[in-house]
C-alpha cells in the first residue's frame, strides 16, 4: 500500500518482500513459488496478530487510515442513481457533508453523509469532513423531503467532530445540531446509522439519531477525540491514548454499554483491503433493516426510537 500506520510497519515489509520475489520470477524466470508461499503463510499470521490485538488508540489510528473508504465511496460501491441534492437553502452548500436519493438495488433512499478529502486540496474543500451549521440543515432538508415521499433514510458517520470555527458558531451551530436531534428523533421514516470512520462529539449526534446504529470494527464513536480528551484532562495532546482507553469508544465497548446495536466486521486490516466485500456486508444489513422497520407503523416506529435512547445511560445504584 501507499501509506500506512506504525503498527502496520511489518506487514507492509512482507508484502513488499513478497511483491519483490514475485517481480524477480517473473523477469529472471526463475521458481521462488515455494518461498513466495511460505512469506505469504507469514503474512497471514502477522496480520492476525496485529490487528486482533488493537489497542483503542490504535483502532483510532485506523478510523483515520488515509486509505479508508468514504462515504461518496461507499455509495459508488452500494448504490445506483445517486442523485447529489446540495445546499441548505438558507446560507450555502456545505461540502462536508453530502446528501442525495439513491436506489439499493432497486429500492428509492435518502442517503447522507460525512466526506473527507483524498488530498490537501479536496480536504480543504471538504474541510476535513467537519461540517459547517449549514452542513447539518442540508442534512435535515433532506430528510424532511425523505420524510414528505416515505423514503428510509441511511446515514455514514465519518467526522472528527462538527467545525469550532467563529464564523460556525455565529450561525448557530450548536443550534443546527440540536434542532437536528430534536427533528430526527421524530422522523416518521426508518433511519439506519453506520459509523465508517470517526464519530466525534456533535458532528457525529447531529446526524446520528436512528433506529438502528452500528460502528465499523474499526472506527470509533466517542463524545470526544482522545485528543481533546487528554487536552483537558491532563494538558497533554501526548496522553490521547490513555484518553482512548478511558472513553470506551471502540464498537465492542459501544455494544456492551448499549449504545449501538452492533459492530460490523471488517476485512483484516480495514474496509480499504477489501472495499467490494465491506460494502456489500454494509448493504445487507441495510436492506435487512429497512424491511424490518417499514413494517412496523409510523408511531411505533418512533416510540421505539424514542425507547431506544432513553434506556442510553440507565444505570442501578448499590444499595
Amino acid at each position: 500500500m501507499a501509506s500506512g500506520l506504525d503498527f502496520e510497519k511489518p506487514i507492509h515489509e512482507l508484502e513488499q518482500k513478497i511483491e519483490e520475489l514475485k517481480g524477480f520470477t517473473s523477469r529472471e524466470d526463475i521458481d521462488l513459488s515455494k518461498e513466495i508461499k511460505r512469506l505469504e503463510e507469514r503474512l497471514e499470521k502477522v496480520k492476525h496478530d496485529v490487528f486482533k490485538n488493537l489497542s483503542p488508540w490504535q483502532r483510532v489510528q485506523l478510523a483515520r487510515h488515509p486509505e479508508r473508504l468514504y462515504t461518496l465511496d461507499y455509495i459508488d460501491l452500494m448504490t445506483t442513481d445517486f442523485v447529489e441534492i446540495h445546499g441548505d437553502r438558507l446560507y450555502s452548500d456545505d461540502k462536508a457533508i453530502v446528501c442525495g436519493f439513491a436506489k439499493i438495488d432497486g429500492k428509492k433512499v435518502a442517503i447522507i453523509g460525512h466526506q473527507k478529502g483524498r488530498d490537501t486540496k479536496d480536504n480543504l474543500r471538504r474541510n476535513f469532513g467537519c461540517a459547517n451549521p449549514e452542513g447539518y440543515r442540508k442534512a435535515m432538508r433532506i430528510m424532511k423531503l425523505a420524510e414528505k415521499f416515505s423514503l428510509p433514510i441511511v446515514v455514514l458517520i465519518d467526522t472528527p467532530g462538527a467545525y469550532p470555527g467563529i464564523g460556525a458558531e455565529e450561525r448557530g451551530q450548536a443550534e443546527a445540531i440540536a434542532r437536528n436531534l430534536c427533528e430526527m428523533s421524530m422522523l416518521k421514516v426508518p433511519i439506519v446509522v453506520f459509523v465508517i470512520g470517526e464519530g466525534g462529539s456533535g458532528g457525529a449526534l447531529g446526524v446520528g439519531v436512528g433506529d438502528r446504529i452500528y460502528v465499523l470494527e474499526y472506527a470509533y464513536y466517542s463524545v470526544i477525540s482522545p485528543e481533546g480528551c487528554a487536552a483537558i484532562l491532563w494538558k497533554e495532546r501526548s496522553k490521547a491514548p490513555e484518553a482512548a482507553e478511558a472513553l470506551k469508544l471502540t464498537g465492542e465497548d459501544l455494544s456492551r454499554l448499549g449504545v449501538i446495536d452492533g459492530v460490523v466486521k471488517e476485512p483484516l486490516g480495514g474496509v480499504h483491503r477489501d472495499p467490494a466485500k465491506i460494502a456489500g456486508d454494509i448493504k445487507a444489513i441495510i436492506k435487512r433493516d429497512i424491511a424490518e422497520l417499514t413494517g412496523l407503523g409510523k408511531h411505533e416506529l418512533v416510540n421505539k426510537r424514542y425507547d431506544k435512547f432513553r434506556r442510553i445511560g440507565v444505570f442501578r445504584e448499590p444499595k
